[in-house]
């Protein structure tokens, strides 16, 4: 298995016209790579994943492998059905892992959650990584589900924890498993998880800033505290301007300012306000 641990991109999805850009997507994730970012994750909630067709998301998967140098790639998966979530296993089935969300709108007890990510897993032999983000599923998986889970199923190795709930995820630093790997969700979180123990990001934030999500990540992994502390201060603006407006609109936002892509998403979601524009603009003169 590739090491998934540090700093990993939850890719936006560029769009053309209404299309998938697969040449700035490519270009989006040869930046990435150049810039030493340790693992890539198409698909998920940033990439506007339910708005695209199944043969985009294979294209988009198939690119990503194609200009990620060997860079582990995780596939987001997740729907709020088994047999769905299993048909896109099967779809993406190149992916070195599979990112899986806690099944959203349904609102499943404890040991519905049990059940569906253990039937996942058992479903392919690849890594599967749980993905806890009650403020859009409208479900929140306890530790003592993600633990029982660790400890029962081997291919079930980690969880990217978006809840903000600082006490939730180190109840699962403190009793994980030994490999089972904890990742920040949200970029603000980084400092104070990977503090905790927690063995990386998936940030959203490292689509605009990769080289400095880098050398942050690595300054939490080599416990340069200070050094760190400097570089969550300097972000934050960021972290905070990015999530003004859903996921991942502001993201769009910075990025076509910066001309990397188009600032185009699908429906339902539409651009950002004049006023996140100028939010965006004033905080990325600021960081350059």
């Amino acid at each position: 298995m590739k090491q998934l641990t540090g700093c990993g991109t939850a890719l936006l999805t560029p769009f053309r016209g209404g299309e998938v850009d697969y040449e700035a997507f490519a270009a989006t994730v040869d930046w990435q790579v150049a810039t030493g970012i340790d693992f890539l994750v198409p698909l998920g909630t940033t990439g506007e994943t339910p708005t695209l067709s199944e043969s985009e998301k294979l294209q988009v998967l198939e690119v990503t492998l194609n200009h990620a140098d060997g860079k582990p790639v995780m596939a987001g998966v997740g729907t709020n059905s088994l047999n769905g979530t299993l048909a896109n296993m099967r779809l993406l089935q190149d992916a070195d892992a599979f990112l899986v969300v806690v099944p959203f709108y349904n609102k499943p007890p404890q040991r519905g959650m049990y059940q569906y990510f253990k039937a996942v897993a058992q479903a392919t032999d690849k890594p599967i990584v749980l993905y806890n983000v009650p403020g859009r599923t409208g479900s929140n998986i306890e530790p003592e589900t993600v633990l029982q889970l660790a400890k029962d199923v081997p291919n079930i190795i980690g969880i990217k924890e978006a809840s903000g709930k600082f006490d939730q995820a180190q109840k699962i630093l403190n009793d994980r498993p030994n490999g089972f790997k904890l990742f920040s969700g949200n970029d603000e979180d980084t400092l104070k998880l990977m503090q905790a123990g927690a063995d990386g990001v998936i940030s959203v934030a490292s689509n605009v800033f990769p080289s400095a999500m880098v050398d942050f990540v690595r300054a939490l992994q080599a416990n340069k505290a200070e050094e760190a502390q400097k570089m969550h201060n300097r972000l934050m603006p960021l972290f905070k301007a990015l999530f003004v407006e859903p996921n991942p609109i502001p993201a769009k936002a910075a990025m076509a300012q910066l001309g990397l892509m188009e600032n185009s998403l699908r429906l339902p979601l539409v651009k950002a306000t004049e006023e996140t524009e100028a939010l965006i603009k004033q905080t990325l003169q600021e960081l350059f």
